[in-house]
């Protein structure tokens, strides 16, 4: 490499059963005393939380609970959560559920100590002061963001989806736990899954991609490969569902690191103004998108097909394009709906196409690709996908 490469993870990553309930022991280790637990309404009241206060309890924390989260967390979200941090003047941060509360409890975590508003911070690199500890529980095998330094929070006044990107995002403590994903859905395990194929895949080719990335995203891509149809057929299958959460997680530990691409630039806008889910997006997206960019390096792409399972053909780009074609028909099988069973329709993408390319141009992923795509393509690639 001809320069150094900066790689970053949580201090402490515990990835196994029962992992979750460790929290507690965590949390005395970090010296807290009063925890906010970060958490949706869904994952509050169906009692899915109550092992991880009952952990924290048991280890002589107070807890009290923010479950206003939503699935697209916004900035009515951050300062509710702030709000009630303030009140109770918790020095711990308990995110607890999918990307979403993660999220938001990464947002609240670095809010608590750096002034002004959110959106001062969209970027990378902005924020100036650490935030209160953060640990990180994910109950879904997907967005990877328990190990990662960013958090996304819309700015429902704009339409936009704010990508913050920090150091003093990334959690402290990642519990990691395969038993929380076995009541997933089956639409929930596809959109999880794929959206944690989709980082493999993109931290791989991405144009900042690095040796150790590259570790991690290849071993995330072979893990999800190879399992993540086996936990979509079979729900209860606690070894497919283990392999695909640590694939999820060597794949938000390599885009962390990696950065993402053009599928994620392209998703972000589609989130922020039809509300379609963060997952559904990414996979609805994918297999084209990697069509449009095999060109710009079709050996990285070879490498994909080779870590799905396919046999190398003669010469790059047709081995690359068979992995394209098996991710298309992964998609299928797994029955993630398309955009306009979504909801979009051709009139209302006529209205946004335009502003959505640009934000995606903007928030910077497009330009880690491959190849690098014009407004007129991101366009012809939304369209394309409709």
């Amino acid at each position: 490499m001809s320069q150094s490469r900066e790689f970053r993870v949580p201090p402490v990553i515990r990835f196994g059963a029962g992992a979750s309930r460790e929290v507690g022991q965590e949390a005395k280790a970090l010296g807290c005393g009063k925890a906010l637990i970060v958490t949706d309404a869904f994952m509050h009241s169906s009692g899915a939380c109550g092992p991880v206060i009952k952990a924290l309890e048991d280890a002589g924390l107070e807890t009290r609970i923010y479950d206003g989260v939503n699935s697209e967390p916004d900035l009515s979200h951050i300062s509710s959560g702030l709000a009630l941090q303030r009140q109770y003047a918790s020095d711990l941060i308990v995110a607890v559920g999918g990307g979403s509360p993660l999220d938001a409890g990464k947002a609240i975590s670095v809010m608590i100590t750096n002034s002004g508003g959110m959106e001062n911070y969209m970027g990378m690199g902005k924020l100036t002061r650490p935030g209160l500890p953060l640990i990180a529980i994910p109950t879904t095998a997907g967005t990877g963001s328990e190990a990662t330094l960013f958090t996304i929070i819309t700015d429902t006044a704009r339409d936009v989806k704010m990508l913050i990107g920090s150091p003093f995002i990334l959690p402290r403590v990642a519990l990691v736990d395969p038993e929380l994903t076995l009541a997933m859905p089956k639409g929930l395990t596809a959109a999880t899954g794929l959206d944690a194929l989709t980082h493999g895949i993109e931290a791989y080719v991405s144009r900042k991609s690095q040796p150790m990335s590259d570790v991690f995203a290849l071993s995330a891509i072979r893990l999800l490969g190879e399992n993540l149809r086996t936990a979509w057929e079979q729900p209860g299958n606690y070894e497919a569902r283990s392999k695909t959460m640590l694939g999820a997680l060597q794949a938000g530990i390599a885009f962390s690191n990696a950065s993402v691409a053009l599928v994620h630039g392209m998703s972000r806008p589609v989130g922020a103004v039809f509300h379609v889910a963060h997952g559904v997006s990414n996979a609805a997206l994918l297999g084209e998108v990697m069509e449009f960019s095999i060109s710009g390096n079709p050996e990285r792409y070879a490498d994909v097909a080779a870590a799905l399972g396919l046999e190398r053909q003669a010469g790059a780009e047709a081995t690359a394009k068979a992995g394209a074609a098996w991710v298309k028909e992964l998609i299928r099988t797994l029955q993630v709906p398309t955009y306009s069973q979504l909801g979009v329709t051709r009139e209302k993408l006529d209205q946004a196409a335009g502003k959505m390319a640009d934000d995606a141009i903007a928030s910077g992923s497009p330009a880690n690709n491959p190849r690098i795509a014009t407004r007129d393509e991101i366009i012809e690639l939304y369209y394309k996908v409709l």
